[in-house]
């Protein structure tokens, strides 16, 4: 059985008939299958690659011939940080890298046998694509949601340029070995956080892990709060904080070190001890800051809590970020962990607010006590549930015009600004009168210049004078291109909406078109992009929506994280030198084996362990079907035992690939195969080859033809189940007589004679039928000869009188 030729013949079949094909049709209901698109940086895939790619394959032509006019594309995220790396180590222009990437691994994506619709590819660095990009950029900049401020980044001082943080791992330069800083620059954002509440609440309308969607609410991390105003220096500072039950026990207020106004508060007796604490925090590595969170440093100033009067200290830290909420923090140690490491730290005194029923005392206390309590040492408040006390003390504070609710969020903005050349130039230009000005739209796409210096320290795109001198749109003057390149996560936080349309020269979608096929309703990745390329594609549609570019609020209805493949207990990966490639299964197995094989190890969400004996288990498996179809008698008529198997296992079968239970699913084909008798009809054969279609399509569609088929299998219909066929009398038969021979197959290891080659079985009278009908698939799993006999038969061969223990559905044995 040739199978390099069987796939080979099928896949140019379906490439030159363009089956897989498809176009919106008002007629149909739509399924939009997708996998997260690559990023092209290996010529090579391994298993690992090929379980992703297959799960989703899997479920397409499923969807296809469950008569869904399915789109299915595939696309590459072409602009990265690899590509330059490549450039910049051996000289290889990361265009010629990118592309010469992506020739391969289509190779190989083609020989997979997925039914892709290959004419709606797309690659990220194609100015066809960014050209897109860039006119997002303009319409969120014309809102307000894109916008330039100073954050900051990784800085080699040695190299004086910026480094992605996979270039500063371990906090040290990629190129040079030097320490990597911390360096205020001015950067681009996009404003995500204006949407922090339609991204929280949408999480319930859609069918994601519920594990993704718990990361996502911590990431945006909504906290409902109070913004009390504190006063230091005669003038009042807003502090935020979500435990205003406790404002009574406020000891110490602590700013972010990185807090813009920090050096108002600081006073002159302090101000060398901040700037030399400011500087040991600007030069550690993000480890060390880890390490440094609970250090500070005293301001010298002080605050009023403006409930009690009490005069306390303000320190600066490291652990108050300056952008969440005021940049600023009430502290109160004893009922805070943090703040009460800190306290004993710095000797700041600490006040007991909230009192549990085993009275604490502050000499006493080895922590902070967090749990509940009433309220003690907090005036007219005292001897309320702290619970309670927080409504209480909030419309006080309302009243009395010191604070006022408001909500915080954890998640920030997003930057998209890159020190890089290998990605989306950023539409702005600079001019010394009129400041930034967007390009005109007409302008577009502003193209990344070809011809630079990639052994420049900075960013090569700032050696090309052709591409950074420029005039201003808006007075003509001199101009100088923004050098910033968008980040990777602008370019996939849409790319599905141009699969949709992928080739309009003139918009970046039809509307009619997105309609018809967004949202995905099947999305396929990794959980490793739960907070960052989910997230960012999220707040891209419903920004797109809001400029009046879609109407859906979100792009996957479905989520599903598939699982790691491991091969001698680590993650398959080049690094580890424990890689099995496409190609060293699909030459000695062929790739419907390798497809089968990593759908039927485990749960596909679950990881799974490579292991070269089940690969043998699933080929054996596919040459017993090829054989099997090729010997096989035909017969018109099929008996009601097969009839009621054959509809239980498609009823099981589409309900497990709908839940993406394709190692049951698989359990369940090979279960009715083995049940196969003889002789069967072609109907019976041909439903059976419907379900295996998925897993294997090259096999079956071969097998499909000798059936004497002229239509691909691959555009069949998905078979339906009769209810009113599916006995479960034969299912109980079934169960007794797989009992039969995994008792008969225990014996002869127990026995461990290799001579054996008959057995004989003796039922009780009115089974000895059913089990007769059966012997042939007795004779298939235990390699004897059978014979069966009832107890009460006078010629029965019974040499050692074994029928004697026959009982109801457990008939007696004897081997011989």
């Amino acid at each position: 059985m040739d199978f390099a030729k069987i796939e080979k013949k099928w896949q140019d079949k379906w490439e030159k008939s363009k089956c897989f094909q498809v176009k919106e049709d008002s007629k149909k209901n739509k399924y939009y299958v997708l996998e997260m698109y690559p990023y092209p940086s290996a010529s090579f895939l391994h298993m690992g690659h090929v379980r992703n790619y297959t799960l989703g394959d899997v479920y397409a032509r499923f969807k296809r011939m469950q008569g869904f006019n399915v789109l299915y594309p595939m696309g590459y995220d072409s602009f990265g940080l690899p590509a330059e790396t490549a450039a910049k180590k051996v000289g290889i222009h990361p265009k010629k890298y990118t592309e010469d990437s992506i020739k391969k691994i289509m190779e190989y994506q083609k020989a997979l046998g997925n039914s892709y619709d290959w004419s709606r590819v797309i690659s990220s660095h194609e100015p066809e694509y960014y050209k897109w990009n860039q006119y997002f950029f303009l319409k969120l900049y014309e809102k307000g949601l894109a916008y330039r401020k100073k954050a900051p980044v990784n800085w080699c001082n040695k190299c004086e340029s910026v480094l992605a943080n996979e270039e500063a791992e371990g906090g040290k330069c990629w190129r040079c070995g030097e320490q990597v800083v911390k360096k205020d620059m001015e950067q681009w954002f996009f404003k995500i956080t204006k949407y922090a509440d339609k991204l929280l609440n949408d999480l319930d309308d859609i069918d994601w892990p519920e594990q993704i969607k718990t990361m996502q609410r911590n990431w945006i991390g909504r906290s409902p709060g109070v913004e009390i105003d504190f006063e230091i220096n005669n003038k009042k500072w807003k502090v935020f904080t979500t435990r205003p039950d406790t404002v009574f026990g406020v000891t110490f207020l602590v700013m972010g070190i990185k807090h813009p106004n920090l050096f108002d508060i600081v006073t002159e007796k302090q101000k060398k001890s901040v700037e030399k604490f400011l500087e040991k925090i600007n030069s550690a590595t993000e480890e060390d800051l880890n390490k440094l969170e609970k250090e500070g440093v005293f301001t010298g100033s002080y605050a009023i809590n403006p409930v009690t009067g009490d005069k306390v200290p303000v320190y600066a830290s490291n652990f108050v970020v300056a952008d969440y909420g005021s940049g600023m923090v009430m502290a109160v140690p004893s009922h805070d962990q943090r703040d009460f490491e800190f306290a004993e730290k710095y000797n700041i005194p600490m006040k007991i607010v909230v009192q549990p029923e085993d009275h604490l005392s502050p000499e006493r206390m080895t922590q902070a006590y967090t749990g509940e309590g009433r309220l003690v040492n907090s005036g007219d408040f005292d001897g309320l549930l702290n619970d309670e006390a927080k409504e209480h003390i909030t419309k006080f504070l309302e009243e009395k015009k010191l604070g006022k609710r408001t909500v915080n969020y954890k998640i920030r903005d997003w930057m998209i600004s890159r020190q890089r050349y290998w990605g989306t130039p950023i539409p702005i230009i600079y001019c010394d009168k009129c400041g930034e000005v967007p390009v005109p739209e007409k302008e577009l796409p502003v193209l990344l210049p070809e011809k630079v210096d990639f052994k420049t320290a900075g960013n090569p795109i700032a050696t090309s004078k052709t591409f950074v001198n420029v005039k201003c749109p808006k007075c003509g003057g001199k101009g100088r291109r923004e050098t910033d390149t968008m980040g990777g996560f602008v370019d996939s936080s849409w790319y599905f909406l141009r699969y949709c349309d992928p080739k309009n020269k003139t918009k970046p979608f039809d509307p009619k078109k997105t309609d018809y096929w967004m949202p995905v309703d099947q999305y396929i990745g990794g959980a490793e992009h739960a907070v960052m390329h989910l997230m960012y594609a999220r707040f891209f549609v419903k920004a797109l929506k809001d400029l009046g570019l879609t109407n859906f609020n979100e792009p996957f209805r479905k989520l599903f994280n598939q699982g790691i493949v491991y091969k001698d207990g680590a993650k398959m990966s080049k690094s580890y030198g424990n890689v099995v490639y496409q190609t060293d299964i699909s030459k000695q197995y062929g790739i419907d084996t390798a497809r089968l094989f990593l759908m039927s190890v485990s749960s596909p969400d679950k990881q799974m362990e490579w292991n070269s004996d089940g690969v043998e288990g699933s080929f054996r498996f596919i040459k017993k079907v090829f054989d099997y179809v090729e010997d096989v008698k035909i017969n018109k008529t099929t008996d009601a035992k097969i009839e009621s198997k054959l509809n239980k296992t498609i009823k099981q079968v589409t309900e497990q690939i709908e839940n993406f239970d394709y190692n049951l699913a698989i359990i369940g084909i090979r279960g009715f195969f083995d049940s196969l008798p003889e002789k069967t009809s072609k109907d019976v054969l041909e439903k059976f080859l419907k379900l295996l279609h998925p897993f294997c399509p090259h096999t079956t569609e071969e097998l499909w033809e000798k059936l004497g088929n002229k239509n691909f299998i691959s555009l069949e219909k998905w078979p339906k189940f009769d209810e009113a066929k599916i006995n479960d009398k034969f299912e109980k038969q079934e169960k007794d007589v797989e009992d039969l021979i995994n008792d008969i197959n225990n014996i002869l290891r127990i026995v461990g004679d290799a001579k054996k080659k008959k057995v004989f079985i003796y039922t009780l009278p009115n089974e000895k039928e059913i089990y007769s009908e059966y012997a042939d698939l007795i004779k298939k799993k235990t390699n004897l000869e059978v014979f069966i006999f009832a107890v009460n038969d006078a010629k029965k061969y019974d040499p050692e009188n074994k029928s004697k223990k026959s009982k109801p559905s457990k008939p007696a044995i004897y081997l011989e």
